[in-house]
Formats: C-alpha cells, sequence, structure tokens
C-alpha cells in the first residue's frame, strides 16, 4: 500500500498525469533549457505545495506525475507552473529583462488523467516515453522516404 498524506481532517493521495506542450509544439526544449527546466518545474510546484514525482522533458512536450493536495484545484497548479516558467524562460534563455507579457511560450490546455492505484504504470511510460518516441519515429521514415519518391516521379 503506498504512502498517503495527511492534513487535519483528511487522509489523500492525489496523483495526476500532466502533459503539455509549447505553442504551436515548437521543438523548442533542448539542450541547457532542457536541463534547467525540471529544476524550475520542481521549484515552482513546491511554492504550490505540491510535488513532482516523475518527469520528462521532451523536445516538444512535458509530461509529469504530479501530486496535488484535494484543497488545490489541479488546473491553478498547471496554471501557475506553465505561467512562471514561462516567464523563467522569457527572462533567462531569451534575455527579456522587462515584465514578460503578451507573449505565451506554453500552449492553452493541457492533457490531465488521474492516476488512481496504476502510479507504478504511469512512472514507466513518462520514463519510457523518448524511447516509444524515437521508436515511432523510425517507424514512419520509410513511408515518407516512399511518398517523397512518388512526389518526385510526378
Amino acid at each position: 500500500m503506498e504512502d498517503y498524506k495527511k492534513l487535519n481532517h483528511t487522509k489523500w493521495q492525489c496523483k495526476y498525469h500532466i502533459v503539455f506542450i509549447p505553442k504551436y509544439r515548437r521543438r523548442t526544449l533542448y539542450g541547457h533549457i532542457r536541463n534547467r527546466l525540471g529544476e524550475t518545474f520542481h521549484a515552482l510546484a513546491r511554492h504550490k505545495d505540491c510535488w513532482i514525482e516523475e518527469g520528462h522533458i521532451m523536445a516538444d512536450h512535458v509530461h509529469m506525475l504530479l501530486n496535488v493536495p484535494p484543497k488545490i484545484a489541479v488546473s491553478s497548479v498547471v496554471g501557475y507552473i506553465k505561467g512562471k516558467s514561462a516567464i523563467h524562460i522569457a527572462r533567462h534563455y531569451l534575455k527579456r529583462a522587462r515584465n514578460y507579457g503578451g507573449q505565451m511560450f506554453w500552449a492553452r490546455g493541457y492533457f490531465v488523467d488521474t492516476v488512481g492505484r496504476d502510479t507504478e504504470t504511469i512512472r514507466r511510460y513518462i520514463a519510457d516515453q523518448e524511447k516509444e518516441d524515437q521508436r515511432l519515429d523510425q517507424l514512419e521514415m520509410p513511408w515518407i522516404e516512399a511518398q517523397t519518391n512518388a512526389n518526385k516521379k510526378n
């Protein structure tokens, strides 16, 4: 049995699988920004009394297994993490010195799913996501090459 957390009158375990993407699904989460963004996400989650159990930042999307107390709405936590991380990216990586407004780094929506007792399955899925994307990319390559060759003949 997994560890349950306690509040004054509540015993809880609320875990969510969260996925969100950069605007226009741009492949912008590479290299230095990718390495540092994880630390930023963890710090922002702690500000809301939440924590990230598992996470993986891909080139064009972010996966995380997030623990959220039942007194806090998941939408407010995700909105906070996306908003503050966009400001952090603008100031530290895009070198915007003043307030960052009018532009958005992340797309508006996000995916959320309750994890329940399938925590280990979701952890494995998040950890293996990059390998799975590479495998799918390799499967698509022959089809793209065949289509390109057919277009050249026409």
